[in-house]
């Protein structure tokens, strides 16, 4: 019974690695669809257009499947959700990157996986054991270190909104992920998008760009791949992964999401990637399995 026990937690475990892996995977190209698209539309339409994409998506989704409502004690832990993941860090990464480049956002991804571990213990009452932070702190600084090498320029009212975003991402994936483990991974991000769509639908036609028609299309498939992948179908895997392998230590995950994005440029983009970008993936790469073996 003991061993049978053990080799269910050792699948669960690495189901949950497996889904955290699809998810940092979708969510690498958040940042540049992003980019792209506030550099031709306004950051609060691009914002509440890809939580209004995700709700109408999501309650397509709730309707179909006849999902139960969520209890009252779950409402709480939603509207969390909703607040950090759905409007906040959107909002306010959307916000910075009019003030930083796309790379210097690596800075504060490198941040992520130590927020949401953070959270993880005060949210979702686990305890990593101490080696876990070492190599989740070197992991960061790693990153950390690789976006400052990059010779980036720094803007304190981007970096401020930047450091903001990340402390409300890291909240809502903790908070998320505690909350599939009773709800469903992808009911936790159907409910959040849905209780927004109140708010992100008007705020969306509100900030709506007057002549749409002279919205370039690479802005438009930027918020589409937001609404669809980023506000969704990432989710779907991100918390179903956070809850069967440990917040703390699937959300090391997070470390690999800005090299994802410099493998996506260089392979769409034909941009160059170095040999010390490589040395420091090897790196993070190691302090995700070490994350992974002590978490």
């Amino acid at each position: 019974m003991k061993n049978t026990i053990e080799i269910q937690t050792t699948n669960q475990s690495a189901n949950g690695w497996i889904n955290g892996f699809i998810g940092v995977l979708l969510f690498s190209g958040s940042m540049p669809a992003t980019k792209i698209a506030v550099l031709s539309l306004d950051p609060i339409f691009v914002t509440f257009a890809r939580a209004v994409i995700a709700g109408i998506l999501a309650l397509i989704c709730l309707i179909v499947f006849k999902e139960k409502r969520p209890t009252k004690e779950q409402l709480p832990s939603l509207l969390i959700v909703a607040f950090g993941g759905v409007v906040g860090f959107p909002l306010l990464s959307a916000l910075a990157l009019q003030y930083i480049t796309s790379a210097h956002s690596l800075v504060f991804l490198g941040i992520l996986p130590m927020s949401t571990a953070v959270f993880a213990v005060f949210r979702g009452g686990e305890k990593p054991k101490s080696i876990f932070w070492v190599f989740s702190i070197v992991g960061s600084l790693l990153v950390i270190g690789f976006a400052f090498a990059q010779g980036i320029s720094s803007s304190p009212l981007g970096d401020i909104l930047m450091l903001l975003a990340i402390l409300l991402c890291g909240l809502s994936y903790a908070e998320g992920a505690k909350l599939s483990k009773s709800l469903g991974g992808w009911q936790v991000i159907s409910w959040a998008v849905v209780l927004s769509l109140p708010i992100s639908l008007p705020l969306m036609l509100y900030s709506a760009p007057v002549e749409m028609t002279l919205v370039p299309m690479d802005a438009w498939i930027g918020v589409a791949y937001l609404g669809l992948f980023s506000m969704f179908i990432g989710f779907i895997f991100w918390y179903k992964g956070l809850s069967q392998g440990g917040i703390a230590s699937v959300g090391q995950l997070q470390l690999l999401q800005p090299f994802f994005g410099l493998a996506l440029a260089a392979t769409l983009l034909h941009e160059h990637v170095s040999a010390g970008m490589l040395l420091v993936t090897v790196g993070v790469i190691l302090c995700v399995a070490g994350s992974k073996k002590f978490g």
